[in-house]
Order: C-alpha cells, then sequence, then structure tokens
C-alpha cells in the first residue's frame, strides 16, 4: 500500500514526515527511514519525522536523522510540525505542545506566513570543551546542549572553511563522548547590521545540513556578547533564522526560535 507523506523545509533543512495516526512510529524500521530519506532511491530528506496525538492539543513529534538514528530534537523539525500539525487538525495554530524525546515545547505559528516559533527550555550557555582546542582560522569552541549536544566554532569567514573534514574531525572528539556533537561553524555579517552566517555538520545526516535550528540557537547564545540578543542568522539554505533569550549569569531563559516550516509538496511513497 502507498504510504502518504507530506515533504517540507525549515529553512533548507528537509523533512519527510508523516501523519501518525496513518503511519505509525512503529512501522518505521531504520532501513525503511533511510530508502525513503535516499535522495536517489528515496523522496530525500535530511530526517523522517511522525506526528501522533498525545492529549488534546499536544503532539508527540517523533524524529529520525536520515541513517534512520533516533534524534531526541530537532529544531526545524519542530518548526515543520507546528505547521503541518495545525494543517492536520492536530494542534492549534495560535499554539499547542509538541512533545519530543527530549523535552514538551511550546509552538505556534506566525500567522499569514510560512513561518513558526518555537520556545525552548532553559539553556546551558556555551562553555569550553577540556583538551578541544582550535585550529588555525578558528577563533574559539564551546558546547551547549539544546536538545541534542552542539559544538559552536567562532571562525572569520564561515564559507572558507572545510567542513566536511574538520566537521566530521569536531563531531567525533573524544571530548564529547560516544555521542559527539553537531559542529556548527559561525562568521559575523558581511555588513553591519545584518545577519550571522552559519554552517553546520549534522549528526546522523554526517554531512552539511542546509540549516540547522537547535544548531542556531547554540550559536546565537555562543555569540550573544558580541551579537546582542534578539539575533538573527543566514543559513547556508539562504534562509533567515532569529532568537531571543534573556541571558543570565551562565543560564538563558525564555528562549525563542523562529523560522520556516514550508510544505514543499505531497505524495505517496510505495516500498
Amino acid at each position: 500500500m502507498a504510504t502518504p507523506f507530506f515533504k517540507m523545509s525549515g529553512s533548507g533543512n528537509d523533512f519527510v514526515m508523516l501523519d501518525g495516526r496513518v503511519s505509525p512510529v512503529e512501522s518505521w524500521t531504520v532501513e525503511r527511514i533511510a530508502t525513503a530519506c535516499d535522495r536517489r532511491h528515496g523522496v530525500g530528506a535530511d530526517g523522517l519525522v511522525v506526528l501522533t496525538p498525545e492529549r488534546p492539543n499536544a503532539v508527540r513529534m517523533t524524529s529520525f536523522n536520515a541513517d534512520g538514528s533516533r534524534a531526541a530534537m530537532c529544531g526545524n523539525a519542530a518548526l515543520c510540525s507546528t505547521r503541518l500539525s495545525a494543517r492536520l487538525g492536530l494542534g492549534a495554530a495560535e499554539g499547542m505542545e509538541l512533545v519530543t524525546d527530549a523535552a514538551t515545547y511550546s509552538t505556534r505559528s506566525v500567522g499569514g506566513t510560512e513561518r513558526a516559533e518555537l520556545r525552548l527550555a532553559d539553556l546551558r550557555m556555551p562553555a569550553p570543551v577540556a583538551g578541544l582546542e582550535p585550529e588555525a582560522g578558528e577563533l574559539a569552541i564551546s558546547f551547549t546542549v539544546v536538545g541534542v549536544p552542539h559544538l559552536v566554532i567562532r571562525v572569520a569567514e564561515v564559507d572558507s572553511v572545510d567542513l566536511l573534514r574538520r566537521g566530521r574531525v569536531l563531531r567525533f572528539h573524544p571530548g564529547l563522548g560516544p555521542a559527539g556533537a553537531n559542529a556548527n561553524f559561525v562568521s559575523p555579517p558581511v555588513a553591519p547590521g545584518g545577519p550571522w552566517r552559519i554552517r553546520t555538520y549534522e549528526r546522523g545526516v554526517e554531512g552539511e545540513t542546509l540549516a540547522c535550528g537547535t544548531g542556531t540557537v547554540a550559536a546565537a547564545l555562543a555569540v550573544a556578547a558580541e551579537a546582542g540578543l534578539p539575533a538573527s542568522f543566514i543559513s547556508r539554505g539562504g534562509a533567515l533564522l532569529g532568537v531571543s533569550a534573556i541571558v543570565q549569569g551562565s543560564d538563558a531563559r525564555d528562549v525563542w526560535l523562529c523560522g520556516e516550516g514550508r510544505l514543499v509538496f505531497e505524495g505517496r511513497l510505495t516500498d
């Protein structure tokens, strides 16, 4: 039987998304997820997401990376899930809860646009990692967890980074433990007042993604002293993401991510 799906994009970070009432999580094996996300043999995506009613106006977002591994949280997937949940009648556009493996989040659609907003739990500000030193061309490296672990690498020019080489080295750095971390490279705006620039090497994808929502939050906190908050970032895919937060010492609270949750097309997937 053909499985209905929705292809969605969060600033270029793309997903195969499913209505869990029709296609439950249990029906998706690692191999099936990887095939659906394959850009030559499947739909093509950075990940797969299943949306299932949890309770009134609350939706469980079960998220997988493109290799079939489970992801505790994904910011852009959450933005896309908010828009699609409202479309499917699973939650209210003006505000709902998303239940993930990492935490439960408040989200809402931005009226008249293809954007959504996600409120994150209070976070620890990024801090250095013992034994992890910048290499030539890198100004600073810090680490925090925004649902999933993130490194933020401050560089002078993000376009000059050998992302596949350096990103992979950092992603598997022994100082991060067996889980590793996503590696987010950030550099200042091209012109004063413009958006900061960010590129991400993402776990599970094992390569560059066009945007990373939680990585953008980590980056915003890492450069908050220099950039100020709220701050805007331009993703590798060319879309803008916004981050706001209140920083108090080593903590950040009232953290919000705003970005795209755009429906690209609908289809049916045959096994």
